[in-house]
């Protein structure tokens, strides 16, 4: 049993449309300078959601931008825990002072570890 669908009306609107017979709107307005824009804000009291600069002590902490950790070292494998950041930032030094990625960083532990306690046997 075959149901017809419902005209929807619009299909024969098609055969009498011919795009060349609108007519050609006014072109866009250019967008006020910005300065201008600013101005105009600032008069009726708008603030800006803008930083202005951030503070030199929050820019990049106490030893500047931070170093880039990223190497090619064939790990490709994700380790992801949770620790305190007092800890993380600890970590975070062993590396940058003994010139090691993370990866590199968290492999001496391990080996550390071991020597320490034993390899476990699991």
């Amino acid at each position: 049993m075959e149901r017809k669908r419902a005209a929807l009306g619009f299909v024969n609107d098609l055969d009498d449309f011919n795009p060349t017979e609108w007519a050609v709107g006014a072109p866009a307005r250019t967008p006020p300078e910005a300065q201008a824009s600013r101005k105009a804000a600032e008069d009726l009291g708008f603030r800006s959601r803008e930083v202005a600069s951030l503070p030199a002590d929050t820019a990049g902490g106490a030893g500047g931008a931070k170093p880039v950790r990223r190497r090619r070292t064939g790990r490709n494998a994700q380790f992801n825990l949770k620790a305190r950041p007092d800890t993380i930032e600890d970590f975070c030094a062993v590396a940058d002072a003994n010139g090691w990625g993370l990866g590199e960083t968290l492999e001496y532990a391990v080996s550390l570890l071991q020597r320490e306690y034993g390899k476990s046997s699991a």
